[in-house]
């Protein structure tokens, strides 16, 4: 597979490490545990929310972790096999998942909620400062 370098062109200039954080992505994506992720729109002046809830039907919140690890929000999850039981049929497994998503500069984790096996967590979006800076220009003679 070839691929294509979508951050190639010269007006890009110092966006080599997204080109990276993309690549890591993509090879780290696996289906388990299913998300989604939605837009809640702000209200009362608040920034839009995102909201990503995973489904991890099974596990407590002890066997979960939540964190944020330099510009990435990763969620974790842990079960034990339990000795005591002995399974005349297993179709659920004990299992282990790691999922992460990249945030963009600026993005806050508020909060995170698990309720009928749904683990929620809620992002703020802040709306971007509109910088403009004007630079001089010196002239040599």
């Amino acid at each position: 597979m070839s691929r294509v370098p979508t951050l190639s062109s010269p007006f890009l200039l110092g966006f080599d490490e997204i080109e990276r954080v993309l690549d890591r992505v993509v090879k780290g994506a696996d289906g388990y545990p299913p998300y989604n992720i939605e837009r809640c729109s702000g209200s009362d002046g608040q920034p839009e929310r995102l909201r990503i809830t995973l489904a991890v039907a099974g596990f407590t919140r002890d066997q979960l972790d939540v964190t944020i690890e330099e510009n990435q929000l990763v969620i974790r999850g842990r079960q034990q096999d339990d000795k005591a039981r002995q399974y005349i049929h297993r179709g659920i497994a004990a299992r282990h998942f790691q999922r992460t998503f990249v945030l963009a500069e600026g993005m806050l984790v508020l909060g995170a909620d698990l309720k009928n096996g749904l683990l929620s967590i809620d992002l703020a979006r802040p709306e971007p400062e509109r910088i403009v800076k004007t630079i001089a220009i010196n002239e040599h003679e």
